[in-house]
């Protein structure tokens, strides 16, 4: 019979730590005000729905490894609503056009982005800030060329209505959730981005098509961004320059709060999920709080620091636990290396 760790579980379940946090500073939020009981968790499941569905593209692209990390999301959100609110015209009849021309717009840039990370060899930061920028100067002339915001009322409703209390955009949230969650532990695409994150050269030999699977990444990262981004300007009632820039940092801090590892090669999606809960009480706390905007960025900068401070200690920590020790090291590291073809192997974080 196999002996229960709780280490061990704990280790291969990181989101355990954001659901803890979720818990506690509710219980502060609970204890300092009356006004923070379970009647304000639909507030609270709104505003993390837009967050999660942003963040588990960010995560795709965070597994990937080689500190890979997706900068135009905020561009491409804010792109996204202009585009779909000039395509609808607010008529619901053209919903469907809208979606589609959203959609289309995160496959062009998640394509593009691919692109200059896998074909051009650019570093995924340099090429996603650029991509960013490009669309930037869109959402400006977009911005121009639209005669006033109009939004349907089916797609408010869809954005702002609730079933038995339960906000529609968290139940949207959730089941992407869900879906993400099956695609990283159910499919042969989920074991091959986390192969690809712990060891790309490894998972090279072993059959994997690493550019394929990174460029998969960062479109799904785009195309979760444009739709999140068509919803935020439904639930606003319109499109504003920079709506998506907020969404930047607290896309990447849900990802690392929730467990996912900064260096690649093991996602979680529900620890994203808990991870933008936890960022969204964070930032609500601090608005109760009364802090300055400024202020409240410091905060969340500083707590995002901390978890990457922390997650990279824990690595070192780990691979030097991993070394053969005492004299026979060397040759106990060569033996290691020919375990796999190419004198390679993956990983195990």
């Amino acid at each position: 019979m196999k002996h229960f760790s709780l280490s061990e579980w704990i280790a291969r379940n990181r989101w355990i730590w954001s659901l803890l946090g979720v818990l506690i500073l509710w219980t502060i939020l609970s204890a300092m005000t009356s006004q923070f009981t379970l009647s304000s968790l639909s507030g609270v499941a709104v505003t993390g729905a837009f967050l999660t569905l942003v963040a588990l593209g960010q995560m795709a692209v965070v597994t990937t490894g080689g500190g890979n990390i997706d900068l135009s999301i905020a561009s491409v959100m804010t792109l996204s609503a202009f585009i779909a609110l000039i395509v609808v015209a607010g008529h619901d009849g053209r919903i469907v056009f809208g979606v589609i021309a959203t959609l289309a717009l995160g496959l062009v840039v998640g394509a593009l982005n691919a692109a200059l990370v896998i074909v051009l060899r650019i570093p995924a930061i340099i090429a996603t800030l650029a991509t960013g920028y490009v669309l930037a100067t869109a959402s400006l002339l977009a911005n121009r060329a639209i005669p006033g915001f109009v939004i349907p009322p089916a797609l408010r409703m869809i954005a702002t209505a609730r079933i038995a209390g339960f906000p529609i955009m968290a139940a949207l949230a959730l089941v992407a959730v869900v879906a993400a969650s099956l695609i990283l532990n159910r499919t042969a695409y989920g074991r091959c981005l986390s192969a690809v994150g712990q060891n790309a050269v490894a998972a090279r030999l072993a059959g994997v098509r690493v550019e394929r699977v990174t460029a998969a990444a960062f479109v799904a990262s785009s195309v979760l961004a444009a739709f999140a981004g068509l919803l935020q300007g439904a639930y606003v009632g319109g499109a504003f320059l920079e709506m998506g820039q907020p969404f930047l940092l607290q896309s990447l801090g849900a990802v690392v709060l929730g467990g996912t590892l900064i260096f690649g090669g093991a996602g979680t999606a529900v620890g994203t999920l808990f991870g933008a809960v936890l960022l969204v009480l964070i930032v609500t706390t601090m608005q109760i709080a009364k802090l300055p905007p400024g202020t409240q960025d410091v905060v969340e900068g500083v707590v995002i620091i901390a978890v990457l401070a922390l997650a990279g200690g824990g690595s070192i920590l780990r691979q030097r636990a991993k070394r053969p020790r005492g004299p026979d090291q060397p040759a106990a590291a060569d033996a290691a290396r020919r375990q796999a073809p190419g004198g390679h192997r993956f990983s195990r974080r």
